[in-house]
């Protein structure tokens, strides 16, 4: 069969994909989704889980920018946690349980109900390149898809090889096969490529674990979810449990580490530092006798759970037995051994901010091609191209987001000027602006201009609008509203706080860290019949005002240095400049100026290795 007249080709169908298609198609484009399996769109391979630290940021913002893994995510949710409330609102992060099997299957009712996008599944074996310009792919069957532009987002399924202990066979996810032939070719067109691994723990029947010696986790008793497009809440969650590891199970572990193919040399590729298998963190953690667990459920009607912090790649007997020795586990059944994999990935470097490839005009790679880990950093990037290939092929310039503007802009931004050598997962660390871009103003940072671009729809935009003035309403009305000793004292004393001896602003109030919005507002009648705390978009605005009025300093200060530090994205460098000629750069600058080619003096400022001495140099060269 011979395909032609698309805009966009998307390849494979993973959490970066379906951004990807779903983003290109909704800004007008004719896609073609291609993957190997459709009943397995945007499948949870590993934790069966959405958000976290610096994560469930980024699923916000994926949301207020027109993408859909927060309203899928909500959709199919069994739990939900908003992590470190103890902490300040920057380090707040949102994170749910999801059914696995839901998660899928709702992500391809989304896409069958987007205009524009049809789904042909078969294996891409090559890009079709004319010159410097991709045209197409070829399918495993001999079909030819003809494109303007292709997004790569194979995940693990490049030349993709798992390993049990000493017994080792190509796959992409168990069960799954392999994908075989782009990595040559993009070798072949000049492409560098390297190995990564990275694995999963065994699954276990949750009708043989004795949850009476664990310790139960429940959600949060308010839901808030992901999405600021839907008001979905779920009104049932199931629980979530924690066990740990002994010296006794670390000992039987140790036993299968002769076949461990991490430790005998027949993996090569590199694992995430941040999510080791079990024997790698008895081998680098040797002091500790034990390491806490999570058994988590896969979803509502399953009783298959996922033991997550006990990924392995050991032999699957010596599994068995390790598990047996937890307390909780004496009886357990497993569905299946954890198990390791080894796949290709093109080191990110070779990518524009756009995720646009240096080499092939018109080629895109998101998600963990880019040696990213995690379904978030995976959707993210597959937005993003799917974006910026619809704004290449109308002549537009791409959107590149900030590192004060988003979690995605810095998860980018480190991809293109850091590169990885271990798989890219994004923290809270990451982000020298994060008071900037906490959890509950996504929307505020992002919706409008992904409204101009055509992505976030009119009724997400109006929510936006609405919410935004009900929060300056509210800073307004504290502003510039005042309570009496009388009305206040016995709620400061209450909470441990000095009383008053005079009217004072309610704003002013609100900056004393033992008091909350919340408890002004249940306290105060004429604040109670204003706002009521019982409509949750209502509670949404109070709490968002709450942190603008309690941070307003450290909010001001930081993006203050964030706008100079922005400065240096202006200035643009020229492509095609030769660093070597310019002697007054350390050789360490020459060599990785060169390589990376930033496209403006803030890329080449985060390049390890550049000076503030170099950056100053380029500034005299470029006259500033």
């Amino acid at each position: 069969m011979v395909f032609k007249d698309y805009d966009i080709i998307v390849v494979g169908a993973g959490h970066a994909g379906c951004e990807a298609a779903a983003a290109a198609a909704n800004l007008g484009n004719k896609v073609m989704l291609v993957t190997m399996d459709l009943r397995l769109m945007a499948s949870m391979s590993c934790n069966p889980a959405m958000g976290g630290i610096a994560k469930g940021q980024i699923v916000r913002e994926i949301d207020a920018m027109g993408g859909y893994s927060g309203i899928v995510s909500d959709r199919t949710m069994i739990q939900f946690r908003m992590l470190n409330r103890s902490k300040g609102p920057a380090m707040w992060s949102p994170r749910c349980q999801s059914d696995k099997m839901m998660f899928s299957a709702e992500w391809r009712n989304v896409l069958e109900h987007t205009s524009r996008l049809d789904f042909w599944q078969d294996s891409v074996v090559a890009l079709l390149v004319n010159g410097d310009q991709v045209a197409g792919v070829k399918t495993a069957k001999g079909d030819i898809i003809e494109s303007k532009a292709v997004i790569l987002t194979n995940g693990t399924f490049l030349n993709g090889l798992i390993h049990i202990g000493e017994t080792h066979f190509a796959g992409g996810r168990m069960g799954e096969v392999a994908s075989f032939g782009l990595s040559d070719q993009l070798k072949e067109l000049g492409f560098e490529v390297k190995r990564l691994k990275t694995g999963t723990p065994v699954r276990i029947d949750g009708r043989t674990i004795d949850f009476s010696k664990l310790v139960e986790q429940k959600g949060d008793d308010e839901v808030v979810g992901f999405s600021y497009f839907e008001d979905f809440r779920i009104a049932k969650q199931r629980s979530c449990w924690i066990a740990r590891t002994t010296t006794k199970v670390h000992d039987t572990l140790r036993k299968g580490f002769k076949y461990s193919p991490m430790f005998n040399g027949r993996i090569q590729g590199v694992g995430p530092r941040y999510c080791p298998s079990i024997e790698d963190k008895i081998e680098r953690f040797s002091d500790k006798d034990s390491h806490q667990l999570f058994v988590e459920p896969e979803g509502w009607t399953t009783e298959e759970y996922y033991l997550n912090g006990f990924s392995s790649s050991l032999p699957d007997y010596i599994q068995y037995e390790a598990l047996r020795q937890i307390e909780g586990f004496e009886n357990a059944k497993i569905f299946r051994p954890g198990y390791a994999i080894e796949y290709d990935y093109f080191p990110p470097e070779q990518l524009h901010h756009s995720l646009e490839t240096r080499q092939i005009h018109g080629l895109f790679f998101a998600g963990q091609i880019n040696g990213t880990t995690g379904y978030e950093e995976a959707a993210c990037q597959g937005l993003m191209a799917g974006i910026n290939a619809h704004l290449l092929i109308h002549d537009q310039a791409p959107l590149v987001l900030s590192r004060s503007e988003a979690y995605i802009g810095v998860l980018i931004d480190d991809l293109i000027t850091k590169g990885v050598d271990e798989p890219y997962r994004m923290f809270t660390s990451r982000a020298e602006y994060r008071i900037l871009l906490r959890q509950d103003n996504a929307d505020a940072r992002l919706t409008e201009r992904l409204y101009h671009l055509g992505l976030a729809k009119e009724e997400r935009y109006q929510k936006y609008l609405v919410k935004s003035a009900k929060v300056k309403e509210i800073i307004d009305f504290l502003n510039t509203t005042s309570a009496t000793p009388d009305q206040v004292n016995a709620l400061l004393e209450a909470h441990g706080s000095s009383p008053i001896a005079q009217r004072t602003r309610l704003s002013y109030l609100l900056l004393r860290p033992q008091l909350t919005l919340f408890d002004l507002v249940e306290y105060l009648d004429f604040l109670a019949s204003r706002y009521d705390l019982k409509d949750f978009f209502v509670r949404e605005c109070v709490q968002e005002a709450e942190v603008l009025i309690k941070y307003d300093g450290y909010i001001n200060k930081e993006q203050e240095l964030a706008d100079k530090l922005n400065r240096l994205e202006y200035v643009k460098l020229p492509s095609d400049f030769d660093y070597h000629s310019l002697h007054s750069l350390s050789y360490e600058a020459r060599e990785k100026l060169n390589k990376y080619k930033p496209e403006n003096l803030g890329q080449a400022s985060r390049i390890s290795g550049i000076s503030p001495a170099d950056i100053s140099v380029l500034a005299i060269f470029l006259g500033r």
